[in-house]
């Protein structure tokens, strides 16, 4: 079974009025979460209409990333208020937590992303972290949100980052699929496969200038919001897993068990882990097109003022058996790594980031 998107998709300047309608539809006593400070008078705006049409907003916040102890928290209070739907908005993890909230409780929920940096408004699938911020798992999720609302709007008011991010977050898309999945032969995988191609050369044409004219009448910029928040997460359900993560998110998933001294977004991360696995299957699988792919990405992350090594991610690699760390957790059994079609070891992959840390990339 594939779970390729939500029932229904508002987007444009107006979705959030245009999807009223829809939502009074199918809730009446909603749980609307957030986290973010800098969110909070976006949130406002969304409990004043929702209350205008007489429905009864609970409101609370994530203390955490997407973590056990919040969502234990937050399932309590919804129970408690008898809330019949979650309306989550904010980023990744904010809308990873309400989708979680919202199959605990066997409710509808409605995502409503405040920033393009990533697709998680879309996937059926929720990340787990520690409340320090280590990735624990992955769940798949047993649908997609209900009703996404991509309003360009809220969105425009993100910080200018988190569009890099999710610009580098949805590259991963064709760096990890072309490579894990490129030999199967199923037709609609394959078309998956394309799907991250277009995608790919649209985030290189027009993300810059999404990104230096982050302005609403600007077509680049809506294009590059709308392929990181839906483009990137039909590409999820339509290939399934191995079109949605492989060698870039492994080395996130790993790079996040280490304290940093910064604060790195998901999709900051992920770049560096592209370039990460571009210099494996160098190295492993004699890719001779990788070099000239991280010259070129390099250059294109630089631009878009995206950390290109771990170190830039506040991380030393050389200090604390931090090397160490990262590879085993990299290549534990259930990593998403081994869906890379060719054969490495826990040593290998030590070599490869220290390599990758310790040379210069010339662009």
């Amino acid at each position: 079974m594939q779970i390729i998107s939500p029932d229904k998709v508002f987007r444009g300047k107006n979705a959030w009025k245009e999807s009223l309608p829809e939502i009074v539809k199918i809730t009446k006593s909603p749980l609307l979460l957030g986290r973010s400070p800098m969110t909070k008078s976006l949130r406002s705006i969304i409990s004043f209409d929702l209350s205008q049409l007489k429905l009864k907003v609970y409101e609370t916040e994530l203390e955490f990333d997407c973590c056990e102890d919040d969502l234990t928290r937050i399932n309590n209070l919804a129970v408690k208020h008898k809330c019949d739907s979650i309306i989550t908005a904010g980023g990744g993890k904010v809308l990873d937590a309400g989708k979680l909230l919202a199959e605990y409780l066997s409710v509808p929920c409605i995502t409503v992303p405040l920033s393009a940096s990533t697709c998680a408004g879309w996937t059926a699938l929720a990340n787990i972290y520690t409340t320090e911020g280590k990735f624990v798992k992955d769940i798949n999720l047993k649908s997609c949100p209900k009703i996404l609302v991509c309003d360009h709007s809220f969105i425009n008011s993100a910080p200018k980052k988190t569009l890099s991010s999710g610009i580098a977050d949805s590259l991963a898309k064709w760096y990890e699929s072309s490579i894990t999945s490129s030999s199967n032969k199923d037709g609609i995988i394959q078309q998956a496969i394309q799907i991250s191609r277009v995608l790919r050369d649209q985030l290189f044409i027009e993300g810059e200038d999404a990104y230096n004219n982050p302005l609403e009448d600007n077509l680049s910029w809506r294009n590059i919001v709308e392929a990181n928040s839906l483009t990137a997460g039909l590409i999820g359900g339509i290939g399934g897993e191995k079109c949605r993560t492989a060698a870039a998110h492994a080395f996130h998933n790993a790079i996040t068990q280490i304290s940093s001294n910064k604060r790195p977004l998901h999709g900051e991360i992920v770049g560096v882990g592209i370039l990460i696995q571009l210099r494996l299957e160098e190295s492993k699988n004699n890719n001779k097109l990788a070099n000239q792919s991280i010259k070129q990405l390099t250059k294109f992350m630089k631009n878009l003022n995206l950390p290109t090594s771990i170190s830039e991610l506040g991380i030393n690699v050389f200090e604390n058996d931090n090397l160490q760390k990262i590879a085993s957790f990299t290549c534990r059994k259930e990593s998403e790594i081994h869906f890379l079609p060719f054969e490495f070891s826990t040593e290998d992959i030590i070599q490869v980031i220290s390599k990758f840390e310790s040379e210069k990339i010339t662009i």
